[in-house]
């Protein structure tokens, strides 16, 4: 069972690196099933655990595709189930280790003090142009809807 929050280079420790008093990077921990052993032993029993697990994730990848449009976390849930598959599937691993690791560099940057002062300049800049236009709108139409207006 791995402990902490998973960042990067963060050293994690499973309960075999607990007894050894070893502890190993995200990067270093191996990859593939984390079914439990009794599972892994069976080669059927592994093979349905595998199907099980895909399924699963699937319906959370579809109910998260489905929530983009429509109000919920869409995104959210759509990583939610890559998680899912990520207890089983090496390629999904990966994926979730590359979106960890773009999403902190992101995240890095947009801490950055220039980009953030970037960021509110431009974003103060598009709420004036939005009010200009509005402002624009209202005081030739009024408060009626596009679709209301006679022809002046």
């Amino acid at each position: 069972m791995n402990t902490g929050s998973g960042g990067p280079g963060e050293v994690a420790m499973t309960a075999d690196d607990a007894r050894t008093g070893e502890a190993r990077t995200e990067a270093e921990q191996g990859l593939g099933s984390r079914a439990p052993e009794f599972v892994k032993a069976r080669r059927v029993l592994h093979l349905s655990w595998q199907v099980g697990i895909f399924i699963v994730g699937l319906a959370v990848v579809i109910a998260g595709i489905i929530m983009l449009p429509l109000p919920g976390p869409g995104w959210v849930v759509i990583f939610g189930g890559m998680a899912i598959w990520a207890t089983e599937f090496v390629w999904a691993q990966l994926v979730l280790r590359w979106t960890k690791r773009k999403v902190t560099e992101a995240a890095q940057r947009a801490l950055d003090p220039r980009v953030r002062k970037r960021n509110i300049i431009l974003t103060s800049i598009g709420l004036v142009v939005i009010g200009a236009i509005l402002g624009f709108y209202v005081w030739k139409f009024g408060f009626e809807m596009p679709w209301k207006i006679k022809d002046q």
